[in-house]
């Protein structure tokens, strides 16, 4: 069975809407709780979900969703069952920057289609930025094409986006202590992770374990921007894995192909 039909226009005002209601009330007054893994939920997490599920069901009764505060089971009896492509949906990403009242927190849907992401939407409603992509159809910001500049801008000019902590120490060391960029940065949502890279205000990016609903949109907005990039499992030197799934990926990133071969190039020697 082919590619579903899906009205972007829709998705943007169902993401916006959910996110606006659910999450800005609760911003900066409710506590989370540690999940299995150690990560935070809160009842803002849940009230997105729950609310995004029944929409989207109710527009496209045929297509399952994939959201992260579901069980592992749940989550692979979705990525195995369904023909027709599922959603893939991460609907508060940033849950401990939400807890602490950092401001950089976001709400991401993806449709995921014989492995390959079709559409991505993120949105960060504190600052009103509505990133979204189709494949093979360029990326928005608000309206606004977005286009990565195919600049010669050496690795050591760069600004990065690091995520120390999923790091092997030998890496999260050496980057720590001579990096090859100019400075580096970490918010702490990796869904904005690939929007402001997306949108040129960063140019590099590592992180060392994304989770399918952390990277699916935002990998596919970032694609259409015009950035390279590369999720493998584990290890700079692997090729890109061929199928999305629920394993950790190690996300390297860049924002033309020359510089993506330097920041290649130079991990590549702590791996």
């Amino acid at each position: 069975m082919g590619t579903m039909r899906i009205n972007i226009e829709l998705l943007n005002k169902l993401v916006i809407d959910t996110a606006t209601q659910e999450l800005m009330p609760r911003f900066q007054k409710i506590d989370g709780r540690k999940k299995a893994d150690g990560s935070l939920v809160t009842e803002a997490d849940l009230a997105v979900q729950q609310r995004l599920k029944q929409c989207l069901s109710e527009e496209y009764p045929q297509i399952p969703l994939l959201g992260e505060e579901m069980s592992r089971e749940e989550q692979q009896r979705v990525l195995q069952d369904s023909h027709i492509g599922f959603w893939c949906l991460d609907p508060l990403d940033g849950t401990s920057n939400y807890v602490a009242g950092t401001p950089c927190f976001a709400t991401s849907l993806a449709y995921i289609h014989a492995g390959t992401v079709q559409v991505g939407i993120i949105y960060d409603p504190l600052r009103d930025e509505c990133f979204y992509a189709e494949k093979g159809k360029g990326a928005w910001l608000n309206g606004e094409r977005l286009r990565l500049e195919n600049s010669t801008e050496e690795l050591a000019g760069c600004v990065a986006m690091v995520d120390f902590k999923r790091l092997t120490p030998e890496l999260a060391t050496q980057l720590a202590t001579r990096p090859p960029y100019r400075s580096q940065r970490s918010i702490g949502s990796v869904a904005l992770d690939w929007c402001w890279l997306a949108a040129g205000r960063l140019e590099v990016y590592i992180h060392g374990g994304s989770k399918l609903w952390d990277y699916a949109a935002g990998s596919l907005i970032y694609s259409e921007s015009g950035g390279r990039y590369r999720l493998t499992q584990g290890h700079v030197s692997l090729a890109a894995a061929d199928r999305l799934g629920l394993q950790p990926r190690m996300a390297i990133a860049a924002a033309n192909a020359s510089l993506f071969e330097d920041w290649i190039g130079w991990l590549s020697q702590y791996d």
